[in-house]
């Protein structure tokens, strides 16, 4: 379909969705149609699950849901959506296969009324079907209340004075059938070993009387009384399907299904604004737009409420991979620094989810779940913490928050410093909890980088091991926490304890360029512990100096010789975790042993501009958006990248790439670093 007739259709769409709720929906949605048109159908949200664990298409997530809808397929007929998902169950399931069918039949002869599908699209922030019979136009929205309601608002205009009934229906996944029950004029949904219920309602108005009808694995709810259809008016009737996870101790607010509609277009537009406003100039609207709000639509979509033992929002990793069920310190800063533009309370959230299981000597978790039992304190992960915690002042201004995190951010950083140096030489190295090598790798974030295929694991304590190098990323990222907590400390008013953080960071920072630049080489790495050797592979760890400010301009200009070699990193779609020339490099299958990490390419981007090739950064960063296989389309961001062919592999839905994207489209990338200067 042509992208202007496609913009029509949506904003007719919007028009009569608005209509039946009076002036005030109207006014609402009437600033944002244009808007939505332009970002219609980013992803593709059509399909229908093959088993309950079924992944293999995308699904619709928001305000922090548990669970999730997609579109039924493109050549299905029937009204309603597919779903839900409900990712709390387990590792994530399907429950339903479809829910808010339509039943209409005409009241006087009791036939039933066909309905011809239109459209069936994916909008900012919902799904929109539209349908049409001789003289009945009808639309179904579907969106989010809030974590626990989903709500569809169905729309129906007809041309000429009618009564109908109607009903609508719902199926369930068969080997679920025996949880559906009646619950007054709900139907209810429980499962084995679980305390979660699904709770379907229908709204017709407030006076309306209700039906309920259980088959199997089929459930349908009837309004008991006509609707009457007055001529070019539109009425308009709700269903509500509420998840709790917890029964016993969730009781969710009660939903105005109009104020939820009107509020919901509102967030939305907000969003939308501050998207817009960070654009970069020097790429076309067109594609910066798209492609950073179909980001920001996967950090949504990835948003999950407070639940269980997870006692604040955050974002998952994905939730097209049942692995990624939690929140990930690491994924968690990343997050937070994007979700700063734009939902700064989610951003907010996001920091306090990790901090909610600071250990008593400073130690962050590696990840956290619903079931704590789950969290892993084998290790840690990179610290970014400060540097996001600054991200979110920055966009706001909010000194509160750093008031709040100041203490935590402390405790966190010296931990590095108490657990993870093992010749207490004030340079940090990776390591774990339990002694392994494993664990150890995974605390850098990078698992199996070829950096660490040497490695040997020394005891520095109880509790506490080392691997027998000092990482340049790793302390790299921990000079430019000093300086983070310098910056902090001085918006706090605590003078003293800024200038003791910029004293340790500037000791810091000619350590690590003694001990981990080569001048021969021209590039940063790893230096084993107790002697004057580096670990000479070329990795996306080198350029982490650059970002933190820590190198000299002489270094840097080395550093950056190597980063444009199209020989070694500045490939098709630039910046590899492994530079190209490697023995081992594998850009398809090698995990961190070759492809593009998005995460690592914006610190590589940030590089350079923090010692002036604005011009290189500029063109890296166009590469990163023109070549990464059908980003600027519907394909969803990914886990990582081919550099030599920007096809996308791993995890799809990915939020640190995501944020990344988001992170490198800004009008400001080129002043991220805010006060935070190069010594």
């Amino acid at each position: 379909m042509h992208p202007a007739v496609r913009s029509v259709i949506l904003a007719l769409s919007l028009g009569a969705l608005a209509g039946g709720s009076g002036r005030a929906c109207a006014d609402a949605t009437a600033d944002s149609h244009d808007t939505d048109a332009r970002y219609f159908d980013l992803l593709d949200l059509h399909g229908t699950p093959r088993t309950a664990s079924d992944r293999s298409f995308n699904i619709f997530f928001d305000a922090g849901s548990w669970h999730g809808y997609s579109l039924p397929p493109v050549d299905d007929p029937a009204t309603g959506f597919t779903g839900p998902f409900v990712h709390s169950l387990r590792a994530g399931q399907w429950v339903g296969l479809r829910m808010a069918e339509l039943q209409l039949q005409d009241a006087a002869t009791h036939r039933d009324i066909a309905l011809v599908p239109l459209e069936s699209h994916a909008a900012p922030g919902y799904l929109v079907r539209s349908f049409q019979a001789p003289a009945l136009a009808v639309k179904q929205a579907l969106f989010f209340a809030d974590s626990w309601h989903a709500l569809v608002r169905i729309e129906l205009t007809s041309s000429t004075a009618q009564d109908v009934d109607l009903g609508i229906a719902g199926q369930v996944m068969p080997s679920l059938a025996a949880g559906l029950a009646q619950e007054g004029d709900s139907v209810v949904q429980t499962f084995p070993r679980s305390r979660s219920r699904l709770t379907t309602r229908l709204h017709v108005d407030d006076a309306a009387a209700y039906r309920v009808t259980l088959a199997g694995a089929n459930y349908r709810i009837d309004s008991t009384q006509a609707m009457h259809l007055q001529p070019n008016q539109t009425v308009v009737v709700f269903v509500d399907q509420t998840l709790v996870y917890d029964a016993q101790a969730e009781t969710p607010p009660p939903v105005d299904d109009a104020k939820a509609w009107l509020q919901d277009r509102a967030r939305w537009a907000d969003y939308l604004k501050s998207i817009a406003a960070s654009e970069r100039p020097d790429l076309a609207d067109d594609v910066t737009r798209r492609v950073a709000v179909k980001a920001a639509m996967t950090l949504l979509g990835n948003w999950r409420a407070a639940r269980g033992d997870l006692h604040h929002d955050g974002v998952i990793p994905s939730y097209a991979n049942p692995d990624f069920n939690g929140f990930w310190a690491w994924d968690s800063w990343k997050h937070a620094a994007a979700l700063a533009q734009f939902a700064p309370e989610l951003a907010r959230n996001q920091m306090r989810a990790m901090f909610d299981y600071q250990a008593t000597d400073g130690m962050v978790p590696d990840c956290v779940f619903l079931d704590q039992a789950g969290n892993n304190w084998r290790d840690s992960k990179p610290p970014l913490a400060a540097w996001a915690t600054l991200e979110i002042f920055r966009a706001t201004g909010d000194t509160a928050f750093l008031a709040e995190m100041y203490d935590k951010l402390v405790r966190y950083h010296r931990w590095w410093f108490q657990a993870r140096d093992h010749d207490h030489n004030g340079l940090a190295e990776y390591g774990s909890t339990d002694g392994t090598r494993k664990a150890a790798a995974w605390e850098s974030g990078m698992d199996n980088a070829v950096r660490f295929d040497g490695i040997h694991m020394l005891q520095n304590g109880r509790n506490a091991w080392s691997i027998d190098q000092e990482s340049v990323d790793l302390n790299a990222y921990l000079y430019a926490e000093k300086r983070d907590l310098a910056q902090i400390a001085e918006k706090l008013g605590r003078g003293q304890e800024q200038k003791q953080w910029l004293e340790e960071a500037a000791a810091m920072r000619r350590a690590i360029q003694t001990r981990m630049f080569d001048p021969a080489d021209g590039y940063f790495f790893d230096a084993k512990l107790g002697r004057d050797e580096r670990v000479r592979v070329y990795g996306s760890e080198g350029w982490a100096p650059l970002w933190a400010g820590v190198a000299d301009a002489d270094q840097a200009a080395a550093v950056v010789r190597v980063m444009l070699d199209p020989g070694k990193f500045a490939t098709f779609l630039p910046f590899p975790t492994l530079a190209k020339d490697d023995s081992k490099f594998s850009p398809i299958k090698g995990y961190w042993r070759g492809p593009v990490w998005l995460d690592q390419a914006y610190f590589g981007v940030e590089a350079l501009r923090r010692y002036g090739y604005e011009q290189q950064a500029n063109e890296m960063t166009h590469r990163l958006v023109l070549h990464a296989r059908g980003l600027t389309e519907q394909a969803p961001f990914y886990e990582n990248y081919d550099p030599l062919t920007g096809q996308g592999y791993q995890s799809r839905h990915f939020s640190w790439a995501a944020a990344s994207y988001l992170l490198l489209l800004r009008r400001s990338a080129s002043g991220e670093h805010g006060d935070r200067q190069i010594e």
